[in-house]
């Protein structure tokens, strides 16, 4: 019997757009965390952007460095022996109101949304946490959105080798991100049954998105 505690993930078509539009325009995604740091240990390396000019002189220089393949001006912040973050003391995030975007976007019902499962053995707190959120649906058409979504995450699990590599993430957080931002191409239920065309559609809105480059530049950035 499953008696781990569920948690109220929204109703679904709200949370998708929601995450999408603060996706694309830079914004924070509203997750109710409660005392849940699963993310704040899951040795994450944090982008931090040249104009994070709060962030980034609320983080001591010496865990800053230079991000790899970015920009001049952009840097990661690691984490220590035990995958936490630096700026995690006694259970609490010491620059919260003023944390990089790149923690104010991360939101882990991703996973829950799209069926992937962060197998990453550091990840193991967050998948622990993606089990207890469930959405709610307005209507059959939010349900169908929902499927829609688990779809593409199917698509690209089963069909990642068929890619270019420069056009596949490199991690289950990409992956699902990724899922969610083409889940438009699945809304029928056969869409999945033309693979190559399929392929290609899913390579044309990456380009047009812009999601190329930034799978890129994240992977070379050793980053979320």
């Amino acid at each position: 019997m499953n008696d781990v505690a569920k948690l109220d993930a929204g109703e679904f078509r709200q949370w998708l757009y929601q995450h999408i539009d603060a996706e694309r325009n830079a914004g924070s995604t509203p997750v109710v965390c409660g005392d849940c740091l699963a993310c704040c240990r899951a040795s994450y390396f944090i982008h931090v952007a040249a104009n994070e000019k709060q962030a980034l002189a609320s983080i001591p220089k010496p865990l800053l460095f230079t991000a790899p393949g970015m920009a001049p001006g952009h840097y990661l912040m690691g984490y220590d022996q035990q995958g936490r973050c630096p700026m995690l003391k006694q259970q609490q995030c010491t620059i919260y109101s003023k944390r990089p975007l790149t923690c104010r976007q991360y939101d882990c019902r991703i996973f829950t949304a799209t069926g992937i499962n962060p197998k990453e053995v550091e990840k193991k707190e967050i998948a622990q946490q993606v089990q207890r959120w469930q959405f709610t649906y307005a209507d059959a058409a939010a349900q169908a959105l929902h499927q829609s979504v688990k779809r593409a995450a199917s698509f690209l699990q089963d069909h990642g080798e068929q890619f270019p590599k420069q056009f596949m993430p490199g991690n289950s957080t990409q992956l699902a991100a990724l899922a969610i931002n083409v889940h438009e191409l699945f809304v029928s239920e056969s869409a999945s049954n033309q693979v190559d065309s399929m392929i290609q559609q899913i390579i044309e809105s990456m380009q047009q998105t812009s999601l190329t480059k930034k799978i890129k530049n994240t992977e070379a950035a050793g980053g979320r």
